[in-house]
C-alpha cells in the first residue's frame, strides 16, 4: 500500500492515490470508502482491475487505518470530514458502511457525486418499521455488547459471518483476517461510534430521491445484508440498478474481483454515454423555430424513406413518431387521407410548433416512444425519420412498438449508426476525455432488436452521407439548431475554454478536403419492416 497523500493539509484522513494504468474511462476519478472493522486494505484484490480504467482513490474512515479520530465524531462530522478530501466531482464507491456513508453524502452533495456505486450496503442496516430486509435489532445489539466486552472476539466472529456462505469461504476467512487489524486503545471509541453509524443511518429517503446513476451490489449468500434487500431497494425506486451475485456473501471484492470489477467498469462506461431524456426534450424544445432552417439532411433522408412507402395499401391508422416540427407529419395527412393521423414527439416545444404551423392535420401528442400511451394493436403504420437513435433500450423500444401495431402493421423508420460524425468525436478525444459527441448505436444493432420483438423487414440498408460545412463553427451551429448537440451524461458540465476549442478546431483540419471544406459524415439507416400476424 502507498503511503498516504493528503489532498487537503487540514485534514485527519488518510488518502491512497492511485493513477489509471491505462486510459482512464471518465476524468472524474473512483472513490473507495471501506466498511466496519477494515481499512482500504480490503480493496487490494480489487485495486487492479479498477485502476485499468479508473484514477482510484481510497480512503480509511475515520479512527481506522491510519485515518485519525474525529475530536467529534456525529454523522455531521463523518460526512464533513469525507467531503473535506473528496474530489470536486467523483464516482464513489462504497462497500457496507461505506456504502451507507456513500449514499448520505450523494443525497446531501449530489453536485459532487457522478455515480453512487455501493456493495454489501443496506439502506438501513438494522431493523426497523416497515424495513425487514435488514438484521433483527436483538442481534445487532448483543454484537455491540460483544464488542465492548471483548473486542478481538467480537472482530474475529465478524469475520466469519462476512464470509459465511461464499464459494471460497475457507480461504476468504484468512485472507480476510489477514486484511484486518485489532482496534488500538485510541481506535476503540471511533469502533464504537462506527457501530452507531451502522444503526442510525437510514438512507431510504435518500434513494427514493436520489438523481445520480447508482449502483447497489449484493451477494446472494450474505449473512449480514440480506439478498431480499436488493428487491426492497427497487420498490423504493425503480430507477436504481441492483445485482444479486451468486455465489458470495459480503466481501466480493476479495472473492471474485474480477467479475466484480467488470460489472463496475461496465455500468460506469454505459452511463457515460447515456442519453438524458428530460435533456433530450429541453434541447428539441428550444430548437424549433430554427430546426427547419438547418434539417437539410433529415428532409433528405425523411423524403427517401416516405417514396418507400409508396406501394404501402390505405392504412386506417397512421403514426409520425418523433415529429419534430410536423413537416413529414401533414405529408403524410395528405398522402394517407382520411386515415387517423397522430403527430407524436418527445419535445412538447415542437409539438406546440407544430400545432400551430399544420393546425389540426394531425392529433398532436408529447410521448416517449419507448412508453407510449397507445392502446395494443391500435396502428397500421408508424413513420419515424431520425428520431429513434434518441432510444437507447432497442429491445424495450421494439417491443413497444410490436405492441402498438395490429398484427401485418407496418413501420417505417430512418436512424442513425455508431459512425455518425466520427470526424468530429476523434477530434474532441484529441483535446480531453469528457464526451462531447452523441453515441449510437451499430446497425446489426437495430435489425437485431427488431427481428427478435416479431418483425420482419421488406428493408434494411445503411448509407453515409457526408454533409460539407465552411468551418467548425457552421458545424457546431447547425448541430445546436437541430436540438442535437451534446446530450450525454459523461459531457463536461463546466463552461469549454479557449484552449480547448483551439485544440479541437486543430484536430479537425486533418479531415478537411483538398477544396477547402470541413466533411461530417452521417451513418444513416433505412429500415422498413412488417409485424409478423
Amino acid at each position: 500500500m502507498a503511503a498516504p497523500v493528503q489532498t487537503r493539509p487540514s485534514s485527519s484522513l488518510a488518502v491512497y492515490q492511485y493513477p489509471c494504468s491505462t486510459e482512464p474511462v471518465q476524468p472524474e476519478p473512483l472513490v473507495l470508502l471501506h466498511g466496519w472493522g477494515s481499512d482500504s486494505r480490503v480493496w487490494q484484490e480489487l485495486l487492479p482491475a479498477l485502476t485499468r480504467h479508473f484514477n482510484v482513490q481510497l480512503v480509511d474512515l475515520p479512527g481506522f487505518g491510519d485515518s485519525q479520530s474525529l475530536p467529534s465524531d456525529t454523522l455531521d462530522d463523518y460526512l464533513s470530514a469525507l467531503l473535506d478530501i473528496l474530489p470536486e466531482r467523483c464516482s464513489l464507491l462504497g462497500w457496507s458502511l461505506g456504502g451507507m456513508l456513500a449514499t448520505a453524502l450523494a443525497g446531501r452533495y449530489p453536485d459532487r457525486i457522478k455515480h453512487l456505486l455501493t456493495i454489501a450496503s443496506n439502506p438501513a442496516f438494522v431493523q426497523r418499521r416497515e424495513w425487514n430486509s435488514a438484521m433483527p435489532r436483538n442481534i445487532f445489539a448483543d454484537f455491540c455488547q460483544l464488542f465492548r466486552q471483548e473486542p478481538d472476539v467480537c472482530l474475529k466472529r465478524f469475520q466469519g459471518l462476512q464470509c459465511r456462505g461464499d464459494a471460497t469461504e475457507r480461504v476468504l476467512v484468512k485472507q480476510l483476517r489477514g486484511l484486518a487489524n485489532s482496534p488500538a486503545t485510541e481506535q476503540i471509541q471511533s469502533w464504537q461510534r462506527g457501530l452507531l453509524l451502522l444503526e442510525e443511518l437510514d438512507n431510504r429517503s435518500v434513494l427514493v430521491a436520489l438523481s445520480a446513476p447508482s449502483l447497489h451490489i449484493f451477494g446472494k449468500a450474505d449473512q449480514l445484508v440480506p439478498a431480499s434487500a436488493a428487491a426492497a431497494i427497487q420498490k423504493l425506486n425503480s430507477n436504481l440498478k441492483v445485482v444479486v451475485l451468486d455465489g458470495t456473501a459480503h466481501v466480493p471484492q476479495l472473492s471474485c474481483p474480477q467479475r466484480l470489477a467488470d460489472i463496475l467498469v461496465n455500468f460506469v462506461r454505459d452511463d457515460r454515454y447515456q442519453l438524458d431524456k428530460q435533456r433530450v426534450a429541453e434541447s428539441f424544445s428550444r430548437a424549433a423555430t430554427s430546426y427547419d432552417s438547418v434539417a437539410r439532411l433529415q428532409r433528405q433522408v425523411g423524403q427517401q424513406l416516405l417514396e418507400q412507402l409508396s406501394a404501402v395499401e390505405e392504412p386506417g391508422s397512421v403514426v409520425d413518431l418523433g415529429c419534430g416540427t410536423g413537416h413529414f407529419t401533414v405529408q403524410l395527412a395528405r398522402r394517407f387521407a382520411p386515415a387517423a393521423l397522430k403527430g407524436i414527439d418527445l419535445a412538447q416545444g415542437m409539438l406546440d410548433f407544430a400545432r400551430e404551423q399544420h393546425g389540426d392535420c394531425a392529433t398532436w401528442l408529447c410521448d416517449d416512444a419507448e412508453e407510449l400511451s397507445l392502446p395494443d394493436n391500435s396502428v397500421d403504420l408508424i413513420f419515424s425519420n431520425l428520431a429513434l437513435q434518441w432510444c437507447e433500450q432497442l429491445p424495450k423500444l421494439a417491443s413497444e412498438l410490436a405492441r402498438v401495431l395490429k398484427p401485418g402493421g407496418r413501420i417505417a423508420f430512418t436512424s442513425l449508426g455508431q459512425s455518425t460524425l466520427f470526424e468530429l468525436r476523434e477530434s474532441w478525444s484529441a483535446v480531453d476525455d469528457y464526451v462531447h459527441v452523441n453515441r449510437f448505436l451499430a446497425a446489426e444493432q437495430w435489425r437485431e432488436s427488431f427481428t427478435e420483438a416479431g418483425f420482419r423487414f421488406d428493408c434494411f440498408t445503411v448509407d453515409s452521407e457526408v454533409l460539407q460545412y465552411r468551418d467548425l463553427r457552421h458545424l457546431t451551429s447547425e448541430l445546436k439548431g437541430l436540438g442535437a448537440h451534446n446530450i450525454n451524461r459523461g459531457r463536461n458540465r463546466g463552461m469549454t475554454g479557449r484552449e480547448h476549442i483551439r485544440g479541437l478546431m486543430a484536430a479537425y483540419e486533418q479531415f478537411r478536403y483538398s477544396h477547402g471544406e470541413l466533411p461530417a459524415t452521417w451513418e444513416v439507416i433505412y429500415g422498413v419492416a412488417i409485424l409478423n400476424g
